[in-house]
């Protein structure tokens, strides 16, 4: 029978007794007033009891001060082991540490931060840097060199293929970095992926805007097309009244703004006035006295002085 299987849970009675010792304790680790009232103890072997007591320190709801005790065989003196503060079974606790790999979300970064990525990052795969390309003394690297001979005549003191290394503008390597091809790493296909799938979901045509749509953004006169694979299935809307202006969007997404949704009408044009010279119109300046109409001021004003 082991020993662990031998020894009784019943505590102590000496360690059992030793509240006060571990009070004591308590209040020497902890700082003046947070130790409570004993919450009870624990037999944690042979001669060894852990008391327990509240804390009251703010913001530790649910924890406890455990001091354990024992006592040596045949001992009368009880002597402290150690005294921690643990949480209790209804304790506040911190969230689970996560990684900030992976807390880390859109838009989380700002001015000046820097972003890591793992050598081994699965989005990323090796590009082409020029480390593979022929030795000196291949063909390949001869004919570089006749080609730069005939255009540095003037500036090399001899030709290049006399020289210890290639001049840079002959090398495989300095093409490439003309071309935009000298990255250490591209975009792997699961890379493309993911980008695909995280822009459609945001921009794509399961969107609540894309089924209200009158026509998917192909067809936009605002779309700015992407070159690359992915160019087969995004662009970049150029709409300033778009919601997705300035951002990556699929061909099947579409809003409102669509290019070709709603022309706006041609004001219509008035008909130019019709003017009959073979008439004349007369247009008298006072109406006439019998017309019943009212009389000019000047008229009215002569009417009044004679009547004074």
């Amino acid at each position: 029978m082991s020993a662990a299987t031998t020894r009784s849970r019943t505590p102590d009675r000496l360690c059992a007794e030793a509240v006060d010792l571990a009070r004591a304790v308590a209040e020497e680790v902890a700082a003046p007033g947070i130790v409570g009232e004993h919450d009870g103890m624990v037999s944690e072997g042979d001669r060894v009891v852990t008391h327990y007591f509240a804390c009251k320190e703010m913001g530790y709801r649910g924890w406890r001060w455990a001091v354990t005790v024992a006592r040596a065989s045949r001992a009368k003196i009880v002597t402290v082991d150690e005294a921690v503060l643990l949480p209790g079974s209804d304790a506040l606790l911190a969230p689970e540490w996560v990684p900030w790999s992976e807390r880390l979300r859109p838009g989380d970064m700002g001015p000046g931060d820097l972003l890591p990525t793992d050598a081994e990052d699965l989005r990323l795969e090796p590009g082409w840097t020029g480390e593979d390309e022929p030795p000196p003394n291949s063909a390949v690297s001869h004919e570089m060199a006749d080609l730069v001979e005939a255009e540095d005549a003037e500036v090399t003191a001899g030709p290049p293929a006399e020289l210890s290394a290639v001049p840079a503008r002959g090398t495989i390597s300095a093409v490439a970095e003309e071309l935009g091809l000298s990255r250490a790493r591209v975009l792997s296909r699961y890379g493309l992926h993911v980008a695909a799938d995280r822009w459609e979901d945001g921009y794509g045509p399961k969107t609540a805007m894309a089924q209200a749509a009158p026509a998917p953004c192909v067809s936009c006169g605002f779309l700015a097309r992407i070159g690359g694979s992915l160019g087969q299935a995004f662009g970049v809307c150029a709409n300033e009244f778009s919601p997705a202006d300035g951002h990556v969007v699929s061909l099947a997404y579409g809003c409102g703004g669509h290019s070709e949704a709603a022309v706006m009408p041609k004001p219509p044009r008035v008909a130019p006035p019709v003017i009959d010279e073979t008439r004349v119109d007369p247009f008298p300046l006072r109406p006439a006295a019998d017309s019943g109409s009212v009389p000019a001021a000047e008229d009215q004003d002569s009417a009044e002085l004679g009547h004074s």
